[in-house]
């Protein structure tokens, strides 16, 4: 073999091997680098369980943003409103088959699967709001208390229960309730745990989604009916159909929401991806406890100086007599579901421990109020 035939079989492998290697960095590089880095920005398709008027359809809205921001575009959800592809009560099936990537709901919403769902803000809370229940999920065991209880249904989601909710209204009526027997025999709409407290309190329980509510109302299919908050019942039109409110109630003491992924969607995700639609949640949350102060206000203002609609506290009586109930319900399927029992001796340990430390350490605000705002407050310039 002449040197010149060596020096090119020489250069041949060589060439060879550089190309083997550019191959291989190449092949290594496709497996390692994320799904979005070869086919452009991923598409996510998700659904809340609330009418495009809402503002819970808003606080979807929000979420879908701030995810749509933080990816920079290599993650866009697209969110549709209550009924665009499946009813409301149908999200958790839908979610967990894939026909939707994610929803917006709120975990009593899933009751009829597994009653135990309905602990996560279905009920007085054992004294906690909504807040101190979210502090229990992620420090306290709810987390995977929640994700047993999906396993136990089958339910093929990843689930992030966020943005504490202010105590819910008992609701709307045709005249105001003094005593716990005014509501035996009313026609009402609740869902959740709510529907075995007022049930046990003698009433005739319809649940339905938030957009069909007012026109059940206005239909005599109900005679009273709750859904949440200022903002929400105004824009679905409860004052046009009531005049009445009563505030304050312990059926939905601590409800929060919860954003819904399809697991198999959401691992095949980077984990980039994933970190930030987990901490987004949470910034979501914070931030969407925030708008509804202000505009929670503002539609309460409003319904009263505009839309004249009386609102009352409901009496202790009323409300002692739901949690004496709720006791009783919470007994009963306690019995019967091993899980619920589980997810109620957890909260109970939880909260003993966090609203004492609440109730000796947060001073009352009822004395600032009236002395800046009350009847007796000095007028300030």
């Amino acid at each position: 073999m002449t040197k010149r035939h060596k020096d090119k079989t020489s250069s041949e492998k060589t060439s060879r091997r550089n190309f083997l290697k550019v191959a291989a960095a190449g092949a290594a590089a496709t497996v390692a680098s994320p799904a979005l880095a070869q086919t452009g920005p991923t598409s996510m398709r998700f659904q809340s369980t609330w009418p495009a008027k809402d503002i819970f359809h808003e606080y979807a809205l929000d979420y879908a943003k701030k995810v749509n921001d933080m990816t920079g575009g290599d993650l866009k959800i697209e969110v549709l409103p209550a009924g665009a592809v499946v009813p409301a009560f149908q999200l958790l099936e839908a979610v967990s088959k894939g026909t939707l990537d994610g929803g917006h709901g709120v975990l009593a919403y899933h009751y009829g699967k597994q009653n135990a769902l309905a602990l996560w803000g279905s009920g007085p809370g054992y004294a906690m709001d909504a807040n101190m229940l979210l502090a229990w999920h992620k420090y306290g065991g709810g987390k995977q208390l929640l994700e047993k209880l999906y396993n136990s249904i089958g339910a093929n989601v990843v689930s992030f229960p966020y943005g504490p909710m202010p105590t819910q209204p008992l609701g709307w009526f045709k005249k105001p309730v003094t005593k716990a027997d005014d509501l035996k025999g009313v026609k009402f709409r609740t869902v959740g745990i709510s529907i075995d407290v007022f049930s046990g309190m003698g009433a005739a329980v319809n649940a339905l989604p938030g957009g069909e509510i007012v026109a059940a109302l206005d239909r005599g299919l109900l005679d009273a009916a709750e859904f949440n908050n200022a903002s929400s019942d105004r824009v679905l039109g409860f004052p046009d159909v009531s005049k009445v409110c009563m505030l304050q109630s312990y059926h939905q003491n601590a409800e929060q929401f919860e954003i819904m992924f399809n697991k198999d969607k959401y691992n095949a995700l980077p984990a980039k991806i994933r970190a930030i639609l987990d901490n987004a949640a949470e910034a979501a949350g914070q931030d969407m406890a925030w708008k509804a102060i202000d505009r929670y206000s503002k539609d309460y203002e409003e319904m009263q100086s505009k839309d004249k609609v009386k609102f009352y506290k409901t009496p202790d009586s009323v409300l002692q007599k739901q949690l004496e109930i709720y006791d009783q319900v919470a007994e009963k399927k306690s019995a019967e579901n091993p899980l619920f029992k589980e997810i109620v001796a957890s909260q109970m340990a939880f909260a003993k421990r966090a609203t004492q430390w609440e109730q000796d350490t947060v001073v009352s605000r009822r004395m600032a109020y009236n002395h800046y705002f009350g009847p007796n407050a000095k007028k300030k310039t």
